[in-house]
């Protein structure tokens, strides 16, 4: 449930339906996503370029942004509200790998050119979001190689940070599950 497309400046736009009001969108939480880790201090020109490829969205509460094994098609950054990152291993239960709200990113799958997402990602409040398709990062990335680097040592750390996050998370519970046993 994706609400907002946004329209691109050149020629012909790839987004269908693109109005006026939406780019303002856009405009508005420009300032927002220019704060971020991930897009911080990059170049005017770059983020211009990168929030004519962005996609307004807003989800509700409990709303499924997309799924554990569902294609890998778009990067999100949270704008306002909180996501909650959840994965499901074959043989267990449900686990909450991680809870993101203002700034953060998920769904970095797309830009590492995974074919799925890992986990599934959902909405625990009304949240605004910003996607970008992963192709067209990577793309952008390839044509402006010193922000391609920037922003991919950048989401880098984020997936590192995670890991580790979910590491000992996954250690917690297994720790948790042998001392029942016992």
């Amino acid at each position: 449930k994706s609400g907002l497309t946004v329209p691109c400046t050149q020629d012909e736009c790839h987004y269908p339906h693109c109005n006026d009001s939406v780019m303002m969108c856009i405009i508005m939480i420009r300032d927002k996503l220019a704060q971020t880790d991930l897009l911080k201090d990059l170049a005017p020109a770059h983020m211009d370029e990168i929030c004519r490829l962005m996609v307004a969205c807003n989800f509700s509460a409990d709303d499924t942004i997309f799924e554990q094994d569902q294609y890998a098609e778009y990067l999100y950054i949270v704008i306002s509200g909180e996501v909650c990152i959840r994965f499901k291993p074959h043989d267990g239960e449900i686990l909450e790998v991680a809870r993101l709200g203002s700034g953060q990113v998920f769904g970095w799958s797309a830009v590492l050119g995974r074919a799925i997402y890992t986990s599934a990602a959902v909405s625990v409040t009304t949240s605004e979001c910003a996607k970008i398709r992963g192709r067209d990062l990577q793309n952008l990335c390839e044509n402006h190689p010193d922000t391609g680097i920037i922003i991919m040592e950048r989401l880098a750390a984020v997936i590192a940070e995670r890991l580790s996050g979910t590491n000992a998370q996954i250690f917690n519970l297994l720790s948790k599950n042998l001392g029942q046993k016992r």
